[in-house]
């Protein structure tokens, strides 16, 4: 706007555009005010409605400015009726130019005067030529010198005042003068005066006369009936006169321009209305114009004045000079420097709204002039002025409300520099009427109160509710537009994203500009965005049920819009004293991570209890055949690891920001499913003790005995209650237990790989960072590898158990040493041993099928013990028999050696320690046993076993220095000695 004040001729906005020869004269003026962009009843302006109280509708705007016109040129008049001339110091006329002399008023020029002290003051640009000139005539005129022009005819063309009338109001004013010689014009009531000088005559036509004297009329009724400046008695009988007088006039013209009896009536009437007091007493100055609103109306469009009759927008460059003609109407309007402050404000405030706002230079000089009002309101109480200040005020405040409170609506790229402004004035109208003219504000300490930042928060907040409200609308309607496009993107997705934007935009545009009143603006329209959209989010969240792709998608896009809000919080609040603390309190979690989390552990449920379900159904149908897999393993197996690995994929293939996160929520479900399977494998197998015989009641020998064979049903039902299920159920059948150990060992080897596969499929998840591979937890298999083992270790023990008590009982527990020892030795046995270990071997998997051989061996080891110290008293032995009972113990040994093909030398030892520590006793004498015993009783036992050896229990642990295990020994020794001393000792029978 470089050329906001630019030079002009009266009646033309561009003397640059014509000739030097053919400029206007001021006649032409007055038929192009008509015409011209600017008019204060002109529909091409729109202005605000005035703050002022209406005045009688009988007033047009034509009537208020020509009154006003009166005013000013009866308060500028010289009391020797001269005219008022303004000759500017820089006027430099060439005596060379020749000048048209054929109008008197076209005969004045106007040059401007140096750059405007008031236009600087309010941050007006003056033009860069020397101002407005008003030049006449043509070349080769006559030659006549430069005559400047009066301020006073510039605002006759600046109001549209025609010279006649102009001439006509001067005239009267002489004549006024004239008559009142040495009294100021304060003391007259214009609207008389100009009554008392004027005839029918003196005007054009009748109806000219006739309007003439209405508006004087209808001035005096405004000035000293409807709005006076003393409240009026409505039994005043002046005004009573007035009223009528009036009344009568309007409707039957009055003879004017004489001192007639009507005029008399009139003059007594407005006289007595005009000089009263509060006191009863006369005033020697009139008060007819300065009664509220009315002295408003009248200056204001006064003030209007001072803008550019052809260029609305513009202040003319002589403002300084007619701006202190103008303060002279003061006395008249009864008005001060505060109420100009106020009211020239709002001309200026208006202005720029009724242009189109387009000029922010107006904007800016209305803001530096309110700061002027913000210091006189603290200086004066007086109510009449509070009333004018708040309705004035108050109507600037909403102009600027009803924008701020939507300034995303209001301000783009191509306003945005009148922002700062706007809000400047907003701001310091509302903090004049808190602070200057609210009770309620003075009842409490101000410093609970920031005004600004206040009217700064809400602005921010209310715009951003409006704005995310029309984002809401917009998303739905792409959400619509895209409904038959391929995978359309929720609404709540779209409408984060555009939340984003609005963030980073109102962060990069809008707070930089309110941050001058708000420290932590960024912070408070982040805040609103991000309870907004947590508002429709948590309505989402409640309303879903189950993981699905929109779902994720939106929880997704609104933990990145969180992240983002809350990044822009906290760097705004840097420069905070608790660290934008108070803001991030606003700003709920969205817990958009968590409502992600509890979804993905509701699937990972689901999937959990459906795979639980599925082992119950399958376990229940399963055989446990060793042909049904060419690895000897059970299919359930099979299809469980399949279903684990699908499990797997499907988990890594959500889209969520979370994997490594939820993962071990997965593992941990899918490692107990796997420990309830091999718990339910491995349920009802039975263990070593299901299978150890009960030991029969120590007795002592006798030889010859001939019960073993009677005992032997009798020992069979002592057994353990789960023997006989293993034997009716073919499930629970060695094979099929091989087949469980096969299947425990085939999942441990498959938990390695799907370890593997694990860290592999984290790898390639976009959601995981290093330190989620810095350590094995949440990603291995916990429980299950070790539940495998302990089931491979039950079942192991389990083969070799059953094989040696249960299936090869009848050549071990009820064949040898049965009655004469040298006859059933172990020969039957090992026969039959060597035939399951061949079946065994083909069975179990290699990397298994050692331990469960040892196992058997150790099976073995046992039973060949139990058959030497618990066999029952079908069994005797004497000393010669130690020696084909060691050959048969390295028998059995050698078995499992295989000549160096089957277990390790240093396994065998290891397991056959307790029988090569327990079989030299066989070899001992009777005394030397019964010596042995008699001192580990003593030794066990200590003073107490003295008078009588106690009897020791049986701990079913072997050991040659083990009372229990020596009683034993000797129970079995077919020998006199042995049978005297357990007879005497212990009073043991011969028999069961």
């Amino acid at each position: 706007m470089a050329s906001l004040f630019r030079d002009r001729t009266l009646g033309y906005s561009r003397r640059d555009s014509a000739g030097a020869g053919s400029v206007p004269t001021i006649s032409s003026v007055t038929s192009a005010t008509s015409s011209c962009r600017y008019s204060t009843s002109s529909s091409a302006l729109s202005p605000l409605q005035s703050p002022f109280p209406d005045l009688t509708p009988s007033l047009s705007t034509t009537d208020l400015r020509e009154t006003a016109y009166e005013i000013f040129v009866a308060a500028c008049r010289t009391s020797s009726g001269k005219a008022l001339t303004y000759i500017p110091s820089d006027r430099s006329p060439s005596p060379s130019t020749n000048y048209n002399t054929s109008s008197p008023s076209m005969q004045r020029s106007l040059t401007s005067t140096a750059a405007s002290k008031m236009k600087k003051a309010l941050g007006l640009r003056s033009s860069s030529s020397s101002g407005i000139k008003r030049a006449e005539g043509s070349p080769g005129s006559g030659g006549k010198p430069k005559k400047p022009v009066t301020i006073g005819e510039l605002m006759r063309v600046q109001m549209k005042v025609s010279e006649n009338v102009d001439s006509r109001i001067r005239r009267a004013l002489l004549r006024i003068a004239a008559g009142q010689v040495g009294r100021r014009i304060e003391s007259t009531v214009l609207p008389l005066e100009l009554l008392q000088q004027f005839k029918a005559a003196d005007f054009t036509d009748q109806k000219e006369y006739d309007a003439w004297q209405k508006r004087n009329l209808k001035i005096l009724e405004a000035g000293l009936l409807l709005h006076p400046q003393m409240p009026l008695d409505k039994l005043n009988t002046a005004a009573q006169r007035l009223q009528q007088i009036i009344q009568a006039a309007l409707d039957r013209p009055i003879e004017t321009g004489r001192n007639n009896e009507s005029m008399q009536v009139l003059r007594t009437a407005v006289m007595a209305l005009a000089n009263r007091s509060s006191d009863g007493s006369l005033f020697e100055t009139c008060h007819w114009a300065d009664g509220l609103p009315l002295n408003l109306r009248l200056y204001e469009i006064l003030l209007e004045a001072c803008f550019d009759v052809n260029d609305e927008v513009s202040i003319i460059e002589e403002v300084d000079e007619l701006m202190d003609l103008i303060k002279k109407t003061w006395g008249i309007l009864g008005l001060n420097q505060m109420l100009h402050n106020i009211c020239f404000s709002w001309v200026l405030f208006n202005r720029y709204v009724a242009t189109g706002q387009v000029e922010n230079d107006l904007l800016d000089a209305a803001d530096i002039q309110l700061a002027e009002v913000a210091k006189d309101a603290k200086t004066t109480k007086d109510p009449a002025y509070a009333k004018i200040l708040n309705s004035t005020l108050t109507a600037m405040l909403g102009w600027a409300e009803k924008r701020l409170l939507a300034y995303h609506d209001t301000f783009d790229a191509g306003n945005i520099e009148s922002m700062p402004t706007i809000v400047s004035i907003g701001v310091s109208a509302a903090k004049i009427l808190v602070e200057d003219i609210s009770n309620e504000y003075r009842r409490r300490r101000k410093g609970e109160v920031d005004v600004a930042r206040s009217r700064i928060d809400t602005y921010i907040r209310s715009s951003l509710r409006t704005a995310f409200a029309q984002l809401m609308e917009k998303a739905d309607s792409s959400r619509r537009a895209s409904r038959n496009q391929p995978n359309p993107l929720p609404v709540l997705a779209i409408l984060a994203k555009d939340v984003g934007e609005l963030a980073s935009k109102e962060k990069e545009i809008f707070s930089p500009i309110l941050k001058r009143w708000h420290p932590f603006a960024a912070g408070v329209a982040v805040a609103t965005l991000h309870i907004c959209y947590g508002n429709e989010l948590k309505q989402f969240v409640l309303s879903i049920t189950e993981l699905t792709p929109d779902a994720v998608q939106i929880l997704r896009a609104a933990d990145k819009l969180e992240k983002d809000l809350v990044q822009i919080a906290v760097e705004d609040s840097v420069d905070c004293d608790d660290g934008g603390k108070a803001i991030i309190r606003e700003m709920p979690p969205f817990e958009a991570e968590g409502a992600i989390a509890n979804m993905v552990k509701d699937w990972i449920k689901m999937r959990i209890d459906r795979l639980k379900e599925w082992v119950d159904r399958n376990l229940q149908q399963e055989v446990w055949n060793p042909q049904a897999n060419e690895g000897g393993f059970a299919p359930s197996a099979v299809e469980v690891l399949r279903i684990i690995d699908e499990t797997l994929d499907a988990f890594f293939l959500l889209p969520i920001p979370m994997h490594p996160a939820l993962l071990p929520d997965l593992m941990s479900g899918l490692d107990r499913c796997l420990q309830y399977y091999v718990s339910k494998a491995k349920s009802g197998c039975g263990s070593r003790n299901t299978y150890v015989p009960t030991m029969p009641a120590l007795t002592r020998c006798t030889t010859a005995t001939k019960l073993w064979k009677k005992k032997d049903k009798t020992l069979n039902t002592k057994r353990n209650s789960q023997v006989a299920t293993a034997n009716g159920d073919d499930s629970f059948g060695v094979l099929q237990l091989c087949v469980r150990i096969n299947t425990f060992q085939r999942i441990r080897t498959e938990l390695e790989v799907l370890e593997k596969r694990i860290i592999t499929l984290l790898r390639n998840s976009e959601s995981a960072h290093v330190e989620d591979f810095s350590n094995g937890l949440g990603k291995k298999f916990e429980i299950s590898p070790a539940a495998c083992v302990e089931g491979i270790q039950q079942l192991s023990e389990a083969v070799g158990y059953r094989i040696v008590f249960h299936d090869l009982s009848p050549v071990l527990w009820d064949g040898l040493y049965i009655g004469e020892p040298s006859s059933s030795r172990i020969e039957p046995f090992l026969q039959e041993l060597e035939k399951n270990l061949t079946i065994i071997s083909n069975t179990v998997n290699e990397r298994v099928r050692t331990r469960v051989v040892a196992d058997i061996m150790r099976a073995s080891f046992a039973g060949f013990l139990l058959v030497l110290l618990a066999g029952g008293p079908s069994r005797i032995f004497t000393q010669q028999d130690s020696q084909f009972i060691e050959d048969d113990f390295k028998s059995l040994k050698d078995i499992f050696w295989a000549n160096g093909d089957g277990l390790p030398m240093d396994v065998i030892n290891k397991y056959s320690t307790t029988v090569r520590d327990v079989l030299p006793l066989f070899r001992s004498d009777t005394e030397s046993l019964i010596e042995r015993f008699r001192r580990s009783t003593l030794e066990t036992y200590g003073s107490s076993a003295k008078s009588r050896l106690p009897l020791p229990p049986t701990s079913g642990q072997w050991n040659p220095t083990e009372p229990n295990t020596l009683l034993r020994v000797l129970c079995y020794r077919n020998d006199e000695a042995a049978s005297k001393f357990l007879k005497k000792t212990y009073n043991l029978p011969k028999k069961l």
